[in-house]
């Protein structure tokens, strides 16, 4: 059972939750996807009713323009920090894929949500291809950068990457692929490995990640690396055969995904995701609004590896 109501924050997808010196903030892709808005509370139970700041809102022309997806809020060294992906047309590519890339935004002062936010560019990597979902984490002293992306010699829409920052907006050295679409249940609808989220317990660190067609096949897949290995050393990390976290038919949840994770006050694991009550959909998933964000506890193993579960059904309408 979760202690919280599912669905949690009705027609938000790609959530991310950040605990910061006591407090809760929110951000994820509306249905629109023209804006960029945060909540905060002081609980995770207060974000379903904390009021939605604007703090961002896209431009009508430009690179940033088009189908804003997917944001994060962090802080790097006392500073605030949004990635999300954007384009600059809603038409795909020769390939059949969106125009996406990865942006940055700062904000110097302490709030947030009243802060003034600055526009830092294009997160530039070593192609200039379809990028998406980046997010970021503290390691062995360094700050990293891990994001989604086309590489134009591998089959698919995206895979995993990881760099070490210079600043929150430009990466250092040579970035490393960590993972590629590869088993059946990454290549169902389209060849996906994206929404990367990272964790740790015990002596490792865990890469949670998305896979497959936005429908009732999204899953979550999982890497792991040992905390005092080379994490650019794509040798050193393992990759699950089998999904952690699937649709379940039983609880009507169908694709799971797109995950973050926070604690509670007590130091509980939380899995924050999206998901669907059902299949049938009209037209492009892409557009259908109600992939609703959904919180759960997720328990640890004896052998330190996660448990995530099963997706539980509704509690409320």
């Amino acid at each position: 059972m979760t202690p919280w109501p599912n669905p949690f924050i009705e027609q938000r997808a790609d959530p991310f939750i950040l605990r910061h010196e006591g407090q809760y903030y929110f951000i994820a892709s509306v249905p629109e996807y023209d804006r960029l808005e945060i909540r905060r509370a002081v609980t995770l139970d207060g974000l379903r009713h904390a009021e939605p700041v604007v703090v961002w809102r896209k431009p009508s022309t430009g690179p940033m323009s088009k189908l804003i997806w997917a944001p994060e809020l962090h802080r790097i060294d006392g500073v605030w920090v949004i990635y999300f992906a954007a384009a600059h047309t809603d038409a795909l590519d020769d390939l059949g894929m969106f125009q996406h890339r990865m942006f940055a935004l700062i904000c110097y002062e302490p709030d947030p949500l009243s802060g003034q936010w600055q526009e830092k560019g294009q997160v530039k990597t070593p192609f200039d291809t379809f990028a998406l979902d980046a997010t970021t984490f503290y390691h062995q002293g360094k700050h990293w950068y891990l994001w989604a992306q086309k590489a134009p010699d591998i089959a698919g829409n995206s895979n995993l990457y990881l760099a070490e920052l210079e600043n929150p907006w430009t990466i250092k050295g040579e970035p490393v692929m960590l993972s590629k679409p590869e088993f059946e249940w990454e290549c169902r609808g389209f060849l996906v490995n994206e929404g990367p989220a990272v964790i740790t317990h015990g002596d490792r660190l865990f890469v949670s990640y998305s896979a497959s067609a936005t429908d009732e096949n999204y899953c979550i897949g999982l890497l792991w690396v040992d905390s005092d290995a080379d994490p650019l050393q794509a040798s050193h990390w393992h990759k699950s055969l089998q999904p952690v976290f699937i649709t379940s038919d039983e609880n009507r949840q169908y694709g799971p995904g797109h995950n973050s994770f926070t604690k509670t006050p007590e130091g509980e694991d939380v899995l924050v995701y999206h998901a669907r009550n059902y299949t049938a959909i009209e037209g492009d998933p892409l557009y259908d609004p109600n992939r609703h964000t959904r919180l759960k506890l997720i328990r640890w193993q004896e052998n330190g590896m996660p448990d995530f579960g099963i997706p539980p059904a509704d509690t409320h309408a």
